[in-house]
């Protein structure tokens, strides 16, 4: 088991030192954030009106329209490990051993203020990149249905999402394949919050 685990961690920082082909990035005037979680990376959008729009379906769940909402925060999960995990002092041998094995996946969706001084991995999208990655992060949810009770507070809320999450295809993975769906530089696998720090540092240096 032991010698699985390192394996395992090798292979993420291969990953995510290996580009995944594109050349987008680093050089467009939309600022997008990815912020490190407890768990994972989240994205932080800006809440402008189109990405306010796109999240329609949130609206009744989660307060986009509340004063001082700038940024809409947005990651992708293991529905048993995700809706009940706000922090490493949350886990369970329930909650590990289930998305280790295969899980149903849900889009999580919550909201920001001002994020100044708290957030430093920056991305500098076009405005073509960043619909593109708009697009891409809810093509993950293509008919959002909210799951009753499963937020962690009033200002956010987990939907049902498609693809299914296990080891090879974690949270973090799924940052790096909605990167390069939208056609942004990044490292090829990233399975752990390491791999998507080093993968960004990396491939976004700028």
């Amino acid at each position: 088991m032991p010698g699985a685990i390192i394996a395992y961690l090798i292979a993420a920082l291969i990953g995510a030192l290996w580009p995944n082909g594109e050349t987008g990035g680093g050089a467009g005037e939309v600022t997008v954030y990815l912020v490190a979680g407890p768990i994972h990376y989240d994205f932080l959008l800006p809440a402008d009106a189109e990405t306010l729009e796109a999240f329609h379906f949130a609206k009744g769940h989660v307060p986009l329209d509340a004063p001082g909402v700038d940024w809409v925060v947005v990651g992708w999960g293991s529905r048993a490990f995700y809706t009940a995990t706000g922090g490493y002092s949350d886990l369970s041998l329930g909650t590990v051993w289930r998305p280790a094995t295969g899980d149903r996946s849900v889009l999580h969706v919550s909201v920001a203020g001002d994020v100044t001084g708290h957030v430093d991995r920056q991305l500098s999208l076009t405005a073509q990149e960043y619909r593109a990655l708009r697009a891409a992060i809810l093509s993950t949810a293509p008919d959002p249905t909210p799951i009753p009770g499963a937020g962690f507070s009033e200002w956010d809320a987990f939907f049902e999402a498609e693809g299914r999450f296990h080891l090879l295809r974690t949270c973090n993975v799924w940052v790096a394949e909605v990167l390069r769906a939208a056609g942004l530089r990044f490292g090829r696998w990233t399975p752990t919050p390491y791999a998507v720090t080093v993968s960004r540092l990396i491939h976004h240096s700028s």
